[in-house]
């Protein structure tokens, strides 16, 4: 009897299959890899998307909005013409979150203003022009039928001052010495005083929510209150 052998043709055969298989599984093994990358990105991407969105959403309901002009009060240090503090409106949208507008200065209308408190402040307001750049101005504030609380609520307004210089209440406004270089914080001696044509830039920046800028240039020549629009 001749037996007979495999030729190499089937040898080659069983060799291809097993390649094949091996393939084969590679395949399903890259694709299942990339499935759940795709997955676990899109997963990731719509998280990241979510926080976006309330972080935004967050951000507009604690805005502050200004309404009204912006208006400058006109002092003398000496005899020289300088603005000595800012007035401003800001308002709670209606359906904005409380806003903590707790101030680092109160004002009475007695001895010098403003005057400085321990209060735990979170809202600042900087003030900048070609001169000088303060970062932590001194400011005071009035909500309109708030009574003691200093929380800007829902449908709210709140007048802000802004001080750069000391005001010598006792001395008229349009008279010599009515206002007086501060410490810390606002103009001090060091500094220039703000006066005719100057261009400034004030900040409020609070806790939460945008800042809100106010840019203006002074006119020619003062009038004790000026609106600048």
């Amino acid at each position: 009897m001749q037996i007979r052998h495999p030729g190499p043709e089937a040898g080659q055969r069983g060799i291809t299959g097993l390649e094949t298989a091996i393939i084969l599984i590679a395949f399903v093994v890259v694709a299942a890899v990339l499935a759940f990358t795709i997955l676990s990105t899109g997963v990731f991407a719509t998280g990241k998307g979510k926080e976006t969105v309330f972080a935004g959403l967050t951000s507009v309901k604690s805005a502050l909005k200004p309404t009204g002009s912006l208006i400058a009060f006109r002092g003398k240090v000496g005899s020289a013409n300088a603005i000595f503090k800012l007035s401003l409106i800001v308002e709670n949208p209606s359906d904005g979150d409380s806003i903590d507008l707790t101030p680092p200065f109160t004002a009475n209308g007695a001895g010098t203003d403003p005057d400085s408190t321990a209060n735990e402040y979170t809202t600042v307001f900087s003030y900048i022009d070609s001169n000088q750049n303060l970062t932590d101005v001194p400011w005071t504030v009035n909500i309109f039928g708030s009574g003691s609380d200093y929380s800007l609520d829902a449908g709210e307004k709140a007048e802000i001052v802004v001080w750069l210089l000391n005001r010598a209440t006792a001395i008229a406004q349009d008279s010599a010495n009515s206002a007086a270089y501060m410490s810390s914080g606002g103009i001090t001696s060091s500094g220039t005083l703000v006066n005719e044509n100057d261009t400034f830039t004030l900040t409020l920046t609070p806790l939460t929510g945008p800042a809100v800028t106010w840019s203006r240039t002074l006119p020619s020549s003062f009038d004790a209150v000026m609106s600048l629009k």
